[in-house]
């Protein structure tokens, strides 16, 4: 990550509450096919995430704490907070003297953009706000939000609108997307269901995969290589061991798909 800081733009997608076993087997089923194509070795890295829901896992992902991979460390962070001590910072490891990452890269240059997704990015209340509040700019209507079947297309009309604007006079450019397709409800991406199911779940994972082309094209259309690290927050549960949703401590909770890229101009 040290390396790219200033000649790569960056974008951080957490696709809310994707549990890593249902994202391995869209992928196992070809049901995401521009996933495949970007996924390093055409698969998932299975890790586990630092909080059991949103607003706790992006405090922690802002302060350097992504998913850890769930192969016995010290694993290396991509990019942390400076400060004594830390077992995780490695050569690679950029590191920032400020309490988040979007902090310090808008003090390496970067514009920083955040396009949010659940309710923790509305801005419609005092705590919806804390996260946003970290960006140059924010985003969010309720058309983004969970209960919106097209909300990723919503996003993305967004982000198209934002670049358009040009903002951040040429420099570069940290977009950061939270994409609620896949939390509950999520039963409309699945013709004839009544309930949100783990099949539902899936369904919104392919509908979101069907629309990464655009987002693909829209972050690499100022002519610069663009890094992608793209995870989830949370996995949920749907009945496992008689329980149903996430914050709480089980194995579909915890364990998320991770993975890091990057794009290329002309690629999309």
């Amino acid at each position: 990550m040290k390396a790219l800081i200033g000649s790569h733009d960056l974008l951080f997608v957490t696709l809310d509450t994707l549990r890593h076993d249902v994202a391995a087997g869209q992928l196992a089923a070809g049901r995401t096919p521009n996933l495949a194509r970007v996924l390093p070795g055409g698969v998932w890295q299975r890790r586990h995430t630092p909080a059991s829901f949103t607003y706790a896992a992006h405090h922690a992902f802002f302060g350097g704490f992504l998913p850890t991979p769930v192969t016995p460390g010290p694993h290396e962070r991509p990019f942390a907070a400076r400060f004594p001590g830390s077992t995780t910072v490695g050569g690679d490891t950029w590191e920032f003297d400020a309490a988040d990452v979007v902090t310090g890269l808008r003090a390496a240059g970067y514009h920083t953009i955040c396009i949010g997704g659940v309710g923790f990015f509305a801005m419609t209340s005092a705590q919806g706000g804390v996260l946003p509040a970290l960006f140059d700019e924010a985003h969010w209507t309720r058309e983004f939000g969970v209960t919106n079947p097209a909300c990723f297309e919503a996003q993305l009309d967004r982000l198209k609108a934002v670049l358009h604007e040009d903002r951040h006079g040429g420099g570069p450019l940290f977009t950061f997307v939270n994409v609620a397709a896949m939390h509950q409800p999520n039963r409309h991406y699945l013709p004839g269901a009544a309930q949100d199911t783990v099949a539902s779940h899936g369904a919104a994972l392919a509908y979101v995969d069907r629309h990464l082309p655009a987002l693909f094209a829209l972050v690499t259309s100022r002519g610069r290589p663009c890094h992608v690290i793209m995870c989830s927050d949370h996995g949920t549960a749907y009945g496992e061991d008689g329980h149903t949703g996430h914050r709480l401590a089980h194995e579909v909770v915890w364990t998320v798909p991770y993975a890091e890229f990057t794009l290329e101009p002309g690629e999309w």
